[in-house]
């Protein structure tokens, strides 16, 4: 009998271990799925847009839940796609031919250097010694570096590159160890102060130039700076900043473990590495903050700091370091993750899934408000659909379309965008958060409470904010 009673509670152990939500989901989307591959194809529809619609549909079915490693994940949509014959291989596998992917890259090495080096932990002391310890100026000293850096630096992923190193560093310094809440929530208000804020700068990311060509090539639409920043920064920039401060202090706020007595006169004496790294990240930065004049890409001034990190006689990343220490399956997994929206343009399953959100949406003629809300909340269902550079992508040729059923000018369609692929629920959508989650060292399931939360205040009172502030300039008029 107790044998029988021991054997009762292990199977059911077994069974709810087994049938978990996140696997309950994954499950759901594979039935779905194989419902969309095995179905007639109905007329309009090619049968590449139903493959394609399905292999993504379990992807970020997977990408989101953490059911299997984000790297296997990549790895099986990669291999997939080409058993299938989804898409041709230099769609499938665009992802690595992305500037994005490089980036990553790049940073991968780049933050062993700073590790390696010890750079990172003589920035971090720099940012105590002017900061202190107090986890409320630390939170909104990394908010206000990520926002103001995103006025010199045009990509994210360069930013992420630069500040995780620093801010994990600081974590070690004032005591926070790996997986506890302060570190979290540090490396969490550096992420997204980084990436949310800057939706409102327009060469501060990637979607925000999809966006443009978008509006430029289908609607010979183009943004100037000044009325772009004039009209997303009030909301979409200055107070999601104040929101992420906000809810990282509730979620996240946490006592340091160490106080760190520092003399501000007193600066660490830097050796010959860490003085060629800084050389080396001054230069990278300014070609970063100059590509107007020069127009070479972030991601070939990354990968070419580096290359010149990995050589010989720098010292500053040995061979082995780099075979060791850098995390290819970070890597990997951003290529997976920026290969989705190629895969669901080229199949043409995200013109179907476009068109299908559409007829479902419940617009109005004349209710101003209700449709510029639907609008916002179109744009962030559909980037979970596709992430975030995907949103223009695919809503983009419909915008003619939504211009008639909510009465709104093409321009104020197109700039509701912005709020949309910037209100993320979950983080796989937006690539520089993961990966400031994977170098941080932080849980997906953090993350995806901070992202959450986010998204939420903002659907809530962040979006009818942005409705208010349009109205006022007279942009909805």
């Amino acid at each position: 009998m107790l044998h029988g009673a021991s054997g009762n509670v292990t199977s059911k152990a077994v069974s709810e271990t087994l049938w978990t939500t996140p696997r309950l989901i994954v499950l759901l989307a594979m039935g779905v799925a194989l419902g969309l591959v095995m179905m007639p194809v109905p007329v309009g529809i090619d049968v590449g847009a139903m493959r394609g619609g399905a292999l993504v549909l379990v992807t970020i079915a997977l990408f989101a839940t953490g059911v299997l490693p984000e790297a296997i994940t990549a790895l099986a949509f990669f291999a997939l796609a080409m058993l299938l014959a989804v898409a041709p291989p230099a769609v499938v596998f665009a992802g690595f031919t992305s500037t994005a992917f490089w980036l990553v890259f790049s940073g991968l090495v780049i933050g062993v250097a700073v590790d390696r080096t010890g750079l990172g932990v003589r920035l971090a002391d720099a940012v105590i010694r002017r900061l202190g310890s107090d986890y409320a100026r630390l939170v909104a000293g990394m908010i206000a570096v990520g926002v103001l850096l995103a006025f010199v630096m045009p990509s994210t992923m360069g930013r992420i590159m630069l500040l995780i190193p620093i801010v994990t560093a600081l974590a070690d310094r004032i005591g926070f160890a790996p997986g506890s809440r302060g570190r979290t929530g540090l490396v969490l208000a550096m992420a997204c102060g980084t990436w949310m804020p800057s939706a409102a700068i327009l060469p501060a990311n990637v979607p925000n130039m999809v966006l443009a060509g978008v509006a430029e090539t289908l609607f010979d639409t183009h943004f100037t700076y000044g009325s772009y920043f004039l009209l997303h920064f009030p909301a979409t920039g200055l107070a999601k900043a104040l929101l992420i401060y906000a809810l990282v202090m509730a979620l996240f706020r946490d006592t340091p473990n160490t106080q760190i007595p520092v003399n501000p006169k007193q600066e660490p004496t830097a050796g010959g590495p860490v003085r060629l790294l800084s050389v080396i990240l001054f230069c990278t930065l300014g070609l970063w903050a100059t590509d107007f004049l020069h127009g070479i890409s972030p991601a070939w001034i990354a990968l070419g700091a580096a290359v010149i990190c990995l050589m010989p006689f720098t010292g500053l990343v040995p061979f082995k370091d780099f075979q060791t220490r850098v995390n290819f399956a970070s890597a990997i997994y951003i290529a997976g993750i920026l290969s989705i929206g190629p895969v669901l343009v080229e199949t043409g399953a995200g013109d179907v899934l476009g068109r299908a959100i559409l007829s479902l949406v419940p617009f109005e003629t004349g209710a101003d408000f209700r449709n510029f809300m639907v609008l916002t909340g179109l744009g962030a269902i559909t980037g979970m659909a596709t992430t975030a550079p995907g949103v223009p992508a695919v809503l983009g040729p419909l915008v003619g379309e939504l211009s008639t059923v909510t009465g709104f000018s093409i321009p104020t369609v197109l700039m509701n965008q912005v709020i949309g692929y910037s209100t993320v629920i979950l983080p796989y959508q937006v690539p520089p958060l993961i990966l400031a989650i994977q170098l941080g060292g932080i849980s997906l399931r953090d993350g995806a409470r901070m992202t959450l939360a986010i998204a939420a205040v903002t659907l809530v009172v962040l979006t009818p904010l942005n409705y208010f502030w349009w109205q006022w300039l007279g942009y909805l008029n």
